[in-house]
């Protein structure tokens, strides 16, 4: 009989509390996760994250674990600014977002601060740093965005170098077979081939030329010595591939009709062979020291 008292007296207590505060059980609460990770995607270890309740003015804050994690449990729902800094971070980064009662996931991308910019190695064992083309200690620590410009330059200009060495091989095989293709001894066969080497010494052409538009110009930079005659031998070799197949075309056309070379067609050879010519001393100034 006293067991029956003692749980109907509990069991008033506890309807009357809940009748004085009804939100104890129905406050809903949200969970913040996230990671953070510098610009190269490497996860970042003790990163401050602040989360600020817009609302109320509370902020609660944590750091990431070894892994670039952080997690915050029972966060009243609603909008929060939630800001993520680090030592040797550029700057620190803010988010608003609003926290439901689900997961919610917020992530960090920071970008760190090298130590000693002008002496740091670039992302190749062979680039270029800032310094090493005259820029002072303060510029050089002034800008990072420079520096990564120009470690893209270097990229693209490698493969545009690559791609140029690949080109040789197709341009050389089409001047060749082009003594057949207008010969004495001329065949329809030995005109297809030489088309076809032709058609492939362009678009490899077109790749090796992108590559050296597209890679990022330096300001400041001055260009000399054999890199300058490098592009000065580019306005040659340039309007040649792009004469040189019209040309052709219109060769090839008067051949298969049986004509003799006549008009503009007959410059196709001379036009060819000076621009093969540009083309190989313009990878020669780059390739070979004098």
């Amino acid at each position: 009989m006293m067991q029956h008292l003692a749980k109907f007296l509990v069991g008033i207590v506890l309807i009357f509390v809940l009748l004085e505060h009804p939100l104890l059980a129905q406050q809903p609460v949200a969970t913040l996760t996230g990671s953070v990770n510098d610009s190269s995607g490497k996860p970042l270890a003790s990163v401050k994250i602040s989360v600020k309740n817009v609302a109320t003015g509370e902020t609660t804050t944590t750091e990431t674990d070894s892994a670039g994690h952080y997690s915050l449990i029972n966060l009243a729902a609603g909008d929060y600014e939630v800001g993520a800094a680090a030592d040797g971070a550029t700057s620190a980064l803010t988010q608003r977002v609003t926290l439901t009662t689900a997961v919610n996931l917020v992530n960090f991308t920071l970008a760190q601060q090298p130590e000693n910019l002008p002496n740091a190695p670039s992302p190749s064992p062979t680039s270029p740093s800032l310094s090493d083309l005259g820029f002072s200690e303060s510029e050089s620590q002034a800008d990072l965005k420079r520096q990564a410009l120009l470690d893209k330059r270097t990229h693209m200009l490698k493969i545009h170098q690559r791609m140029g060495l690949i080109t040789t091989i197709p341009m050389i095989a089409s001047v060749v077979t082009s003594f057949n293709a207008g010969g004495k001894h001329e065949s329809s066969a030995s005109r297809d081939l030489h088309v076809a080497l032709g058609a492939l010494t362009g678009d490899l052409y077109g790749i090796t030329a992108y590559y050296a538009i597209r890679a990022p110009r330096i300001a400041g930079t001055e260009t000399k010595g054999p890199i300058k005659v490098h592009k000065i031998l580019a306005w040659v070799h340039g309007p040649g591939m792009i004469a040189t197949p019209i040309l052709g075309a219109l060769a090839f056309s008067q051949k298969n009709n049986g004509e003799k070379l006549h008009g503009a067609a007959q410059a196709h050879g001379p036009v060819a062979i000076v621009t093969a010519g540009a083309f190989g001393a313009a990878l020669l100034a780059v390739s070979v020291k004098f």
